[in-house]
């Protein structure tokens, strides 16, 4: 059996440093929760592409998956560290948590949730 985070995440990464707003919302469920670096929780792929969409093309994500825990056979979950970059410098590095369900063939992400790392972390 594969790890569903890495398999996962991959596809993510791939999507995102693409900046192919239709694979990262596929990524999702139809009614994930999605909670980025805004201040609301955004539900469903439409929230989710409208919110890559808005996205600078240039960002790309380097990512380090901790954990992945199963919840059965059709759901899973884990922790991963990503830091996001742009060839300016800018840089944000968060932990990253996930939700993942078997849906439509693949593991989707039925939830999402960043925490900015700060310095003092």
């Amino acid at each position: 059996m594969t790890d569903p985070m890495r398999e996962t995440l991959d596809r993510w990464k791939a999507a995102f440093d693409g900046h192919h707003t239709d694979a990262m919302a596929a990524l999702f469920t139809t009614d994930a929760l999605f909670q980025g670096f805004g201040p609301e929780v955004l539900v469903g792929r439409d929230a989710v592409r409208a919110y890559y969409e808005a996205v600078p093309d240039d960002r790309t994500a380097d990512v380090t998956v901790i954990a992945t825990y199963g919840i059965g056979e059709q759901a899973a979950g884990g922790f991963a560290d990503v830091v996001f970059r742009d060839p300016a410098g800018w840089q944000a590095s968060v932990h990253l948590s996930l939700v993942l369900v078997q849906g439509e063939g693949a593991w989707r992400i039925r939830q999402y949730h960043v925490s900015l790392v700060g310095a003092e972390h």
